[in-house]
């Protein structure tokens, strides 16, 4: 297997410019993706993502806004270590990329980055089925809180 990318596309019954406040905004991303997110959705702002309670022993993960461009793209490199700078080789890239289609909004999400990392075949495998797990357990939660927010019943 390739384990190179990962790649979903949906479609949400939203508008892209809400679309893009779901998936870029950490207030929003709270509601259907991590259980924390602290960072300034702007390109170059960096923070991190939370999973779990943090207090109690959950996971906070790295995070910095690559691009921003509403309603169209938000990117971002995530998985890099504490006191790192993300870049290609210590982190993943993961592309939100909307188009309007009908009355609602195509996502396509790519993640990519398991393979630059210099990790053996073993981990790059875990890696990405992790990934492959999570965005398949978490994406589906977004049209859903989208279609919320943009009926006007989610804030």
């Amino acid at each position: 297997m390739e384990f190179g990318t990962v790649e979903r596309e949906i479609h949400i019954d939203a508008s892209p410019e809400v679309v893009f406040e779901v998936v870029s905004n950490p207030e929003h991303l709270r509601q259907w993706w991590p259980d924390e997110a602290e960072f300034p959705p702007v390109p170059g702002g960096t923070g991190r993502i939370g999973f779990g309670d943090c207090s109690q022993g959950g996971t906070w993960v790295q995070f910095a806004v690559v691009d921003a461009v509403p309603p169209r793209l938000f990117s971002f490199r995530w998985t890099h270590e504490e006191g790192e700078s993300a870049a290609p080789g210590n982190s993943n890239l993961v592309v939100f990329e909307l188009s309007p289609a009908g009355t609602g909004t195509l996502l396509r999400m790519t993640e990519s980055g398991f393979r630059e990392r210099g990790w053996d075949e073993a981990k790059v495998a875990a890696r990405y089925a992790e990934h492959v797990t999570g965005w398949d357990f978490y994406l589906p939660r977004l049209p859903v809180y989208a279609a919320k927010v943009g009926a006007g019943g989610a804030a």
